[in-house]
């Protein structure tokens, strides 16, 4: 049941999505969400584009950080976008694990985001355990709001 009504509200966001969107002059954004800032359990990003259809993206988060590097489907800054990232979670004796890796990041027309994709895992911290070590991919994701500025 659970997933069904996932999926029903990712389809909805998804039409949203295709609805016709009023590109925004600016260039920079702000972002804050549950997974943002590198996979913390809370955090904040800005992300500047810096031509048409690029933009680069840095973040912090609780007990992590991250940057990514993004193509725009449309070019603008309140546009769905692809980006390749890397996640460090963790910071000095409680680093866990470092991810590289592309993601989907769906922007709705006004303030919703999520994105979804997929880790590589790159490094290693102190904090790790061996169950941590066994699976080279994983999951990333993260939803939260964004404001062009």
């Amino acid at each position: 049941m659970k997933k069904y009504l996932i999926i029903a509200l990712l389809a909805v966001f998804c039409v949203q999505g295709m609805a016709q969107r009023e590109p925004s002059p600016k260039k920079c954004a702000i972002s804050a969400g549950v997974l943002h800032g590198g996979g913390g359990l809370v955090g904040a990003e800005f992300e500047y584009m810096f031509s048409n259809h690029f933009s680069a993206q840095a973040g912090v988060g609780l007990l992590s950080f991250g940057a990514s590097v993004n193509y725009h489907f449309k070019p603008f800054i309140n546009s769905s976008m692809v980006s390749l990232v890397y996640w460090h979670q963790g910071l000095g004796d409680s680093h866990t694990v470092g991810w590289v890796g592309p993601v989907y990041t769906f922007r709705a027309p006004k303030v919703f985001q999520f994105q979804i994709g997929m880790g590589y895992k790159a490094n290693y911290g102190p904090a790790a355990t061996s169950e941590m070590r066994n699976h080279p991919v994983g999951l990333l994701y993260s939803i939260g709001v964004y404001f062009p500025i």
